[in-house]
């Protein structure tokens, strides 16, 4: 891990008000930025991961809402990847109580864990989509954080949304694990473990990944 990198995430990431786990795609994005302005790290090292599935219920343990060993059930979580050909892959996850950063392996053997013994609504999938692709093309009006009657569930963030010059809100093609939409690769989560760590064990989930 690079030491700048592991400082900076979490000072980037724990600043002001973009600490909140409501907000995680808009830390993540901030870090990516912010490695890509002031090249602290290379970017392609870097990548963003959306986890959810097509109930858009997936269960994550060590979370930091958690309760006891009881896993919390996001409608979808945001993760950053750094994978390195020479080294061991890393998580950065404000929202877990596991190291900041988390080696994969630790990460999907105490937060992942297993699809084995839940029932498949729940089985995890991953988006992956790279650090440059996802500047380039994420946008958020931030109209999911606000209640029906037009009031805001939380303060929002004091930085603008994100916006590109095609699209003021695209979070749904980020969140969804069609692979014929959005950016990036989806896998399943075996297949996302044999893909950065080598080993696949903790999961028997299997599914196609498709990329764009």
């Amino acid at each position: 891990c690079s030491p700048n990198l592991q400082s900076l995430a979490y000072r980037v990431l724990t600043s002001g008000t973009n600490n909140c786990s409501c907000r995680h795609q808009k830390n993540v994005w901030k870090l990516c930025d912010f490695v890509r302005t002031k090249r602290t790290a290379p970017l392609e090292q870097l990548f963003v991961v959306f986890i959810s599935n097509d109930n858009r219920m997936v269960p994550l343990w060590k979370q930091k809402s958690g309760h006891g060993d009881q896993p919390v059930i996001w409608d979808y979580h945001v993760v950053l990847l750094q994978a390195e050909l020479q080294s061991e892959a890393l998580i950065y996850d404000l929202d877990t109580e596991l190291p900041f950063p988390c080696s994969l392996k630790l990460y999907s053997a105490e937060a992942f864990r297993s699809d084995r013994h839940i029932r498949p609504e729940y089985h995890r999938k991953l988006r992956v989509v790279p650090a440059d692709s996802f500047l380039l093309n994420f946008a958020s009006d931030r109209s999911h954080m606000k209640n029906p009657d037009g009031t805001w569930k939380m303060p929002p963030p004091p930085y603008p949304p994100i916006h590109t010059a095609e699209s003021h809100m695209n979070l749904d093609d980020f969140i969804s694990m069609d692979p014929a939409v959005g950016w990036g690769t989806v896998y399943g989560l075996r297949q996302f473990l044999h893909r950065y760590t080598g080993n696949a064990s903790s999961s028997s989930l299997s599914a196609a990944a498709a990329s764009r």
